[in-house]
């Protein structure tokens, strides 16, 4: 049984989960699907077409659960958030400044990892350092390049959220979910991101 909080489930168990068992899945029809057979009969025709309509079924439900589970994320990172009294920041800023970490880091540099739209990292950007959690730098070598760094305000928030994580982890460790099943569905979701990378830089 997952483990429960006032009797109701945690609120990363099910999604995280249902990822689990979704990525599972689309990794084993990976394989089925794109296997090399020693002939083809009508038999296993019939069965690729219909292992095809699993894979184009479990594949739907598996990016709607990453959606879903990114939207659960931000909803946890904001209940903390509250539970802390730290009520001028929402989830994504707070994300952004785990992800900036310790060291400075150029805003390009953000933008060129994948985490953010350009006018969505410019915005917060702007509005954490108005509120205090970030400092920003010109380069003296390129004065186009800005460089951000975190406040001792901001690493409270970060303090926060690596507290938070680890909670996570140990709950989902208690729970039935296995790191091996974690790191499947990690390499899952790795071979996907990779299909759609190829899909942009060269087309279906």
């Amino acid at each position: 049984m997952p483990a429960t909080r006032g009797g109701k489930h945690a609120p990363w168990g099910r999604p995280v989960a249902r990822l689990i068992a979704g990525a599972n899945f689309f990794q084993m029809q990976c394989t089925d699907v794109y296997g090399i057979g020693s002939a083809h009969t009508v038999a296993q025709s019939h069965n690729n077409q219909k292992q095809g309509w699993h894979m184009k079924r479990e594949y739907l439900d598996l990016i709607r659960t990453i959606e879903r589970l990114h939207r659960r994320f931000l909803d946890v990172l904001r209940s903390e958030l509250n539970r802390l009294g730290i009520r001028d920041i929402n989830g994504v800023q707070a994300l952004l400044l785990a992800n900036v970490g310790e060291e400075a880091v150029a805003i390009r540099d953000l933008v060129d990892r994948g985490y953010y739209q350009g006018s969505n990292v410019s915005y917060n950007i702007k509005k954490l350092s108005q509120m205090g959690y970030l400092e920003q730098n010109r380069s003296p070598h390129d004065r186009r390049s800005i460089s951000i760094t975190l406040t001792p305000k901001a690493l409270e928030v970060v303090k926060a959220v690596q507290d938070l994580e680890e909670r996570i982890a140990k709950g989902l460790g208690e729970q039935s979910i296995k790191t091996q099943d974690m790191a499947a569905a990690i390499r899952t979701l790795r071979h996907v991101e990779r299909a759609w990378t190829d899909f942009i830089h060269y087309g279906p």
